[in-house]
């Protein structure tokens, strides 16, 4: 491609931040790429590896510290707001306003871009049908789930027809179901108008959907091409291994993720463990870690290739960012009963109303000490606030819930003195310190004096945190490391995950998940919701629910089995297309149950 075709040039592009210690942080270091246009090209790396940065400066809302940027044909440094009037960008935290309906929030921003009143019909109407939203033009967006929001914030984004879309992880927090849609908008847009579209996302499953694809890392471009071709860099390096049937997938996993000499990066999947190698791995130090079990090679993927690259290129990053957050025996309380099959979360007929909207019916579910329970759903399922039930933060309608012993309707502030809570949004003190921020829920905890100290000092460590760190200024894989020590210094039995991952990249999710199973070895109970299905793997029981109803609940191969019914047996279904599978069932049941009540 010649750089008369490019729609983003870039040349030895550099953005330099003041950090909080003082040193320089490289945000954007040197870069140089081209972006073609009238196709979808991604940007992917770890936290802190400067697409945010990136996508602003082409948004021209950052001026470059050095280097050259032309968007479009134009020195968006010298011209930025001649880039604006031709471009379309959706930030990360897109703003909606909450109060007013899908059709004025258009209405508004149709007017903020000068939309003439003449093509806002047509535009407006394409738009709706494009994002299922016809139905819903006058509700508050404040209502709407998730990933209505995710649409409606593309649809605002795109009431005038743009030169080029900027989108910084548009699917953030949404549920698969809402991802494809969203990413069949995208699509579709791209092959009827030949929009250029450059996005930056945390799923490597999206990244396979562009033509062109930019791994990042620490300010600089690693490495660029088709999916494809990025992909092959992994070739006769990736193998499937299934554990012994008294071994958790997970815990197969954690053996050889930690055996960082050999294996580059291993993951469940479908029951089984897929796994990269080192291409100078002995066969010998292989056949320790697998324990005689037979690998089968298996095909390549993007983010095969993408671990590889990082783990490769910043085994000294890969220390500081994603860490060595082991839970160590001496460092939390090891559970008595551990695997006993006695439930310390028991669930009965629970239902909670808002007015005349139910968001949960009639849930049943027991969980068990030391289990890892994934509760799963759709944006506006009802599970944030079946979530919100089990931690004691809202009383149920009717029901019994029981946690740790305790009766939930009379007991909710002694059983959350045993549980930790990590919300989906960080809610620590951002103008706090690492330490302030540790010392300070210690003290909400009742920990006090002496103890307090040796906690914080213990979970600092075990954690990799740096304490005098400014906990707002973190990225976001550090913020999620945080938020989970501080829900872990009272050493509580139960800990309650929502949505951790959210928006961190892969090299922290590993790093994350490799914490739970820790903790889950040494008996304390998760609960946790994901929107990443492949996470549901490591669960040792997942419920799926929608509309407050529960459709599914059993190990992970029980639900890819039931949402195989009638498939070809011999193929094994992924997690995500399980979950999508479900939800549908559950859907067209629930429509034809409707359709024959009415005809009654």
């Amino acid at each position: 491609m010649s750089e008369r075709e490019a729609i983003v040039l870039a040349r030895d592009l550099r953005k330099t931040f003041a950090s909080p210690t003082g040193d320089p942080l490289h945000a954007i270091n040197d870069i140089s790429l081209q972006v073609r246009g009238g196709r979808l090209t991604a940007l992917v790396g770890p936290d802190g590896a400067g697409k945010t940065t990136l996508l602003r400066m082409a948004a021209g809302l950052l001026k470059p510290d050095a280097g050259t940027l032309e968007v479009l044909g134009i020195d968006v440094a010298k011209d930025p707001q001649a880039v604006q009037d031709r471009i379309s960008y959706m930030p990360q935290r897109f703003g909606l306003y909450e109060d007013l309906g899908v059709q004025e929030n258009l209405d508004l921003y149709a007017d903020l871009h000068g939309v003439p009143r003449q093509v806002r019909r047509e535009r407006f109407s394409r738009l709706l049908h494009m994002t299922d939203l016809t139905d819903f033009v006058h509700r508050p967006a404040g209502k709407l789930s998730g990933g209505m929001k995710q649409k409606l914030g593309l649809a605002c984004t795109l009431v005038r027809s743009p030169d080029l879309l900027l989108l910084d992880e548009p699917s953030v927090g949404v549920d698969p179901l809402s991802r494809r849609e969203l990413w069949k908008i995208l699509q579709q847009l791209v092959q009827e108008e030949e929009l250029s579209v450059l996005v930056s996302t945390a799923y490597m499953d999206e990244a396979e959907r562009c033509a062109h694809v930019y791994v990042m890392s620490e300010g600089s471009v690693l490495a660029d091409g088709p999916p494809d071709e990025l992909a092959s860099r992994a070739r006769g390096l990736t193998f499937m291994v299934a554990p012994t049937a008294d071994t958790p997938a997970r815990d197969q996993q954690a053996r050889l993720i930690d055996a960082r000499a050999t294996i580059i990066d291993a993951v469940p999947k479908g029951g089984s463990v897929h796994y990269i190698r080192y291409p100078e791995a002995q066969p010998g130090d292989l056949n320790r870690l697998i324990s005689g079990l037979q690998p089968v090679p298996c095909q390549e993927e993007l983010e095969d290739a993408f671990m590889m690259m990082l783990r490769q290129s910043q085994h000294q990053r890969e220390a500081v960012e994603t860490g060595d957050a082991r839970i160590t025996t001496s460092d939390t309380v090891v559970r008595k009963g551990v695997g006993d099959g006695k439930p310390v979360i028991v669930v009965r007929d629970l239902v909670r109303k808002f007015g005349d909207f139910t968001a949960v019916a009639s849930t049943s579910f027991d969980v068990a000490r030391g289990e890892i329970f994934g509760l799963l759903g759709p944006n506006g399922a009802g599970k944030t606030t079946t979530f919100r039930m089990l931690c004691g933060l809202l009383p149920a309608s009717s029901g019994h819930l029981e946690v740790v012993g305790l009766d939930l309707r009379r007991a909710r502030a002694q059983a959350r003195a045993r549980i930790g809570y990590v919300s989906q949004k960080f809610a620590l003190y951002g103008n706090l310190s690492v330490r302030e921020n540790l010392e300070f829920f210690g003290g909400v905890y009742g920990l006090r004096g002496r103890r307090l100290q040796e906690r914080v000092s213990a979970t600092i460590e075990q954690f990799g945190l740096a304490p005098n760190a400014i906990s707002g200024l973190l990225p976001g894989g550090y913020k999620q490391r945080l938020a989970m020590a501080a829900a872990l210094l009272h050493q509580p039995e139960i800990l309650f995950l929502d949505e951790p991952t959210s928006g961190i990249d892969p090299l922290a999710r590993r790093a994350f998940w490799r914490t739970i199973t820790s903790l889950a070895q040494q008996g304390v109970t998760i609960i946790v919701t994901t929107h990443f299905m492949e996470e549901a793997e490591y669960c040792d029981r997942i419920a799926i629910q929608d509309a407050g109803k529960m459709l599914a609940l059993g190990t992970p191969q029980q639900v890819r089995e039931q949402a195989g019914q009638g498939r070809d047996a011999s193929r094994q279904m992924d997690m995500n297309s399980a979950f999508i599978a479900i939800v549908e069932q559950g859907r067209a049941e629930a429509t034809a149950s409707h359709r024959s009540e009415a005809l009654a």
